[in-house]
């Protein structure tokens, strides 16, 4: 418990640190928010940049920021009129998190499952054709699994559609891209974890003992295996959750991606800063997640992260 709340105070400045360097670097770009909008007279630029507070010096803009911020107020777009930063955040995260939660379970699923496979027949062929899936999926990106998915499953046998986001079904070829390269990554750290736990003395005692393979697989090998899992968790789950700028803009998802993308494109200041912000949150909270996780699973790791 001490450790958690340590981490947690320890986020609240990075968090800070995080914001206020995008911040800084986004306000030095070239160009302003309004500048590809159509000709507009001196007059105008200059009553769009007193409405929006951008006349004013830069530390005053920081503070207001800052100060909105404590408010929960993010600000509005500078590029979809009518929309505050909030607004589309809550209502275009949702679909990306719906996505991006699919994909960790796929990942944690498939890639544990794999892991113990390629372990278990590592002297085999089946071994073999384990590990080389699992070496194909990290090499494999999401810009060329996706239009293969699509080819196959949507325009040859059609048993899903291509594009959008309209019935349950559409989540399932964009989970399996998004997540395909974790499930790699997830295998490879099982395996390595369960043949490092196989050759260590205890298990050869625990056999000498009469206790069962089974037993000792399940509640030792396996727990002690997934450490290194439990470790990239926290990564894994918020890249992830945020990871999915590609797979959204290949399968036409409408999730928070396109957002982000055509903010940074158009210099939209508050809409870059929510979206970091968010992104930024995601990993500082998982990342503090997987580490109690872990010390939930070894109870050596809560004492000495309580000292």
């Amino acid at each position: 418990m001490k450790y958690l709340i340590k981490r947690l105070l320890e986020a609240v400045p990075v968090f800070l640190i995080i914001i206020t360097a995008v911040w800084v670097m986004v306000r030095f770009v070239p160009g302003g928010p309004f500048d590809k909008e159509r000709p507009v007279s001196p007059e105008t630029m200059a009553a769009l940049n007193s409405y929006y507070g951008l006349d004013k010096p830069m530390h005053v803009q920081y503070l207001q920021f800052l100060k909105n911020l404590a408010k929960g107020d993010l600000g509005p777009s500078y590029k979809y009129n009518g929309w505050s930063v909030g607004e589309i955040l809550r209502e275009k995260a949702a679909v990306s998190l719906q996505l991006g939660f699919c994909a960790l379970v796929i990942a944690l699923f498939f890639g544990i499952a794999l892991g113990i496979l390629s372990a278990v027949f590592r002297r085999g062929v089946l071994g073999v054709v384990f590990s080389a899936a699992s070496l194909a999926g990290v090499c494999l990106p999401a810009m060329v699994l996706g239009p293969v998915l699509i080819l196959i499953f949507s325009l040859k046998l059609k048993w899903f559609n291509s594009m959008g986001w309209n019935s349950p079904a559409d989540i399932i070829l964009p989970s399996i891209t998004l997540s395909l390269f974790y499930v790699a990554w997830i295998s490879r750290l099982t395996r390595s974890g369960i043949v490092a736990e196989i050759q260590k003395p205890y298990v050869r005692t625990a056999l000498a003992k009469g206790v069962g393979p089974a037993k000792i697989f399940c509640v030792h090998i396996l727990r002690n295996a997934l450490e290194p899992v439990i470790s990239y968790l926290g990564p894994a789950a918020a890249g992830l959750l945020t990871g999915s700028f590609v797979v959204e803009s290949l399968f036409q998802i409408p999730g928070l991606g396109k957002f982000f993308v055509s903010s940074a494109l158009d210099n939209d200041y508050t809409m870059i800063l929510g979206c970091v912000m968010l992104y930024a949150l995601f990993i500082l909270v998982f990342n503090i997640f997987s580490d109690a996780l872990l010390a939930l699973v070894n109870p050596k790791i809560a004492k000495e992260l309580n000292k």
